[in-house]
């Protein structure tokens, strides 16, 4: 019986660390190249199982990462910018991973240039495929098909939450 709630502890535990990472990497992934707003998601998700602020900020981030998705496919300049700034990331992806010497201009010690190898390389690589991934599911339901924003937040209760209306 003992074994069954150190098991549970340590379930808990481990997804209190990945809920953790993951918000971490979302607020990293908001200013450096990455899908933000959506490992930030996943990180409130796994914390709201276990935490209750946690579960109050989940419905904002939700609703900021539909919105941002219906928008970047509003207009053709924006389909293209977001094609091009996922296409040039998996591009770094590669060259990172690569790890070609440092230039010429690079003021400091050769290991300092482009550092974490194709560790690097491949999360930049990742977060490039999931932009192209996300861009044609905003696609496929914001700019040809018939989904709204409002039947997407009615759909997925992001209007209406009971006990979280003031």
């Amino acid at each position: 019986m003992g074994d069954n709630g150190s098991s549970s502890k340590a379930t808990r535990i481990g997804l209190e660390i990945l809920g953790w990472l993951l918000v971490a990497a979302g607020v990293a992934a908001l200013i450096l190249p990455g899908p933000g707003l959506l490992l930030l998601a996943l990180g409130l998700w796994v914390l709201a199982k276990n935490y209750e602020w946690a579960d109050r900020l989940l419905d904002p981030v939700k609703r900021a990462a539909y919105r941002g998705a219906a928008e970047g496919v509003k207009s053709w300049p924006r389909i293209i910018m977001s094609t091009t700034l996922a296409l040039g990331l998996i591009a770094v992806g590669v060259i990172w991973g690569i790890r070609p010497t440092a230039p010429g201009w690079w003021p400091l010690a050769e290991k300092w240039w482009l550092f974490g190898g194709w560790g690097t390389g491949v999360f930049l690589i990742f977060s490039g495929l999931l932009a192209l991934g996300l861009l044609g599911w905003s696609m496929k339901n914001f700019r040809y098909g018939t989904m709204t924003l409002d039947e997407l937040y009615r759909d997925q209760k992001l209007n209406e939450r009971p006990g979280r209306r003031h």
